[in-house]
């Protein structure tokens, strides 16, 4: 009996400071001899983690650059995403739980062919400025996407949308020309925060002015922003006091922080040195499976990608396996070059797994009079730990197959401005998406703004609009593995693999069981769902 309470309390500590979820606190308590019931109030009772206020908390962020901006069309890099999880407010959020859950939308309902949806507002929202958020700001706000003159990445998205009301202060209605059952997962997209809005119809994003947990006391995009609590936010948490963002895009500098105790959690941990970290004291690492891909998109435009036999090449060329172990070191999942995880809905187990094939490879060159093809993939080492490495170790898996690929290693500081959609092979990290709808419509659809490798296959954009109306789940499940199985065969996308996100804290920053997938440090949002012990 001694050494189960002992156990008992090593688990409640281990919760407690977010090393074990309910399920694995509830499944290490009833093998021990603890009935399911007790273990359920063990949990509840000690188990745990309870949020305190207080301190500052400091962020050392990857992936940031000085080309940022607020417009919230043009988010890109996580220390915009991140930024505006902080100060902006959206109609609705992936929860720690990865459900669906409100943010300033209180409720919402659809008629029965889901073409139109109708969102309940919080009367309680208000701007950093002290405006109240009404509607309109919602009405303004999404209707920035839109339009000819719209240059937002996220247009693609709301293409559907014909007009969006606001019934009163609270009440806002979106009409689309066809059924989209995905509507309120598709809203969580980091690009739809909500503004103010002008008299005008337009937003003021200019300001920095948002509805969010924290407020902005002065910053610099590439460099750092300093929060501090908005005490008349709408929701729940933000624990901390004050936020200090600071980009660090050196995996080397943010590891260092990390363990001088100058930054109190990192983004990203450098995966060639995470055994390291792991047994350094006061550090804990969350290790978060995610739907988050690693993609090379080559322009099927422009040759030698504008040929299928070059681009299936180029995917037999790659092993997969060996990447996974060497540069991700187990923590990822295989990707099968069609947008989908083995974590996300809808996903077709069934289809083969790619797999190394150089033979193959230089039989479709040599059919395509392509032999001894030489290109350039461009890279970056901020992009994801292990980036550049990943490229070389490909270039070296695709000399087997008679291909040369050069690396080309750009700077982290402004990535995604000049090179990303401007280059024809890059690297690139995308965060998961919650629904197969949204990641097909912004990176895959024909026309896109983010159709990173400019793809354009009709039986594709012919099955989008249908799969995302179809209320029966069957048969959206089929129409969604047909378009995988395009992906995969016909597509311009290489796809290595779906990284876990791997970030660490000090052991004094606590959060609870769960972690939203979506981004990182919990969807984004840690400086609002965490704490100080």
């Amino acid at each position: 009996m001694r050494n189960n309470s002992e156990l008992m309390e090593k688990l409640a500590a281990a919760a407690k400071a977010g090393r074990l979820s309910r399920r694995g606190f509830l499944g290490s308590a009833t093998a021990a001899g603890v009935t399911a019931a007790t273990a359920s109030g063990l949990w509840a009772t000690h188990a745990r983690a309870e949020p305190k206020r207080g301190g500052t908390f400091r962020w050392g962020i990857h992936d940031g650059n000085t080309a940022d901006s607020h417009d919230p069309g043009t988010y890109v890099t996580r220390q915009g995403i991140y930024l505006a999880a902080q100060h902006r407010s959206y109609l609705t959020m992936i929860a720690p739980d990865n459900t669906l859950a409100g943010d300033l939308a209180t409720e919402w309902s659809a008629t029965p062919d889901a073409t139109e949806w109708t969102f309940k507002l919080t009367d309680k929202a208000s701007f950093h400025s002290g405006k109240k958020l009404t509607a309109e700001d919602v009405v303004a706000s999404l209707n920035h996407h839109r339009g000819e003159k719209s240059t937002s990445a996220a247009k693609a998205l709301l293409a559907d949308v014909t007009e969006i009301v606001a019934d009163d202060a609270h009440t806002v209605t979106i009409k689309l020309s066809g059924g989209n059952a995905d509507l309120p997962w598709l809203l969580t997209d980091y690009h739809f925060v909500v503004c103010p809005a002008n008299t005008d119809g337009t937003i003021d994003w200019r300001s920095g002015d948002g509805s969010g947990p924290y407020k902005i006391d002065n910053g610099e995009f590439g460099v750092r922003w300093d929060l501090s609590r908005f005490d008349g936010w709408h929701g729940e948490g933000a624990y901390f006091d004050k936020v200090v963002m600071l980009v660090l895009n050196d995996p080397n500098a943010r590891q260092t922080a990390l363990m001088t105790g100058d930054v109190d959690c990192i983004s990203l941990v450098e995966l060639k040195t995470l055994s390291l970290l792991q047994r350094a004291p006061n550090i804990e690492i969350d290790n978060v499976p995610t739907g988050a891909a690693i993609t090379l998109p080559m322009f099927c435009d422009r040759a030698p990608f504008d040929n299928v036999d070059v681009r299936m090449a180029l995917k037999l060329a790659m092993d997969r396996e060996e990447i996974v172990e060497k540069i991700a070191y187990g923590a990822a999942t295989i990707g099968n070059d069609f947008h989908l995880a083995p974590s996300q809905p809808y996903f077709p187990a069934d289809i083969p797994q790619r797999e190394y094939d150089p033979e193959q490879a230089k039989f479709l060159l040599k059919k395509a009079g392509a032999e001894n093809v030489s290109v350039k993939l461009h890279t970056a080492d901020s992009l994801f730990s292990g980036a550049v490495d990943m490229c070389v170790l490909y270039s070296e898996q695709a000399k087997k197959a008679g291909i040369n690929i050069e690396v080309v290693r750009e700077a982290n500081d402004g990535y995604y401005a000049d090179v990303w959609l401007k280059e024809p092979f890059t690297a690139v990290s995308w965060g998961a998406r919650p629904t197969p709808d949204v990641i097909f419509t912004q990176a895959y659809k024909a026309g896109a703004v983010w159709n990173e490798s400019h793809w354009a296959n009709e039986r594709f954009n012919e099955l989008l609009p249908i799969a995302k109306a179809e209320l029966d789940d069957a048969k959206r499940t089929e129409m969604y593995h047909e378009m995988c199985m395009l992906m995969r065969d016909d597509g311009g996308t290489i796809i290595p693999f779906f990284n876990n996100f791997v970030y660490a804290r000090s052991s004094k920053v606590q959060h609870g069981a769960d972690q939203a997938a979506n981004w990182e440090c919990d969807g984004g949002r840690a400086p609002t769902r965490w704490w100080f012990a």
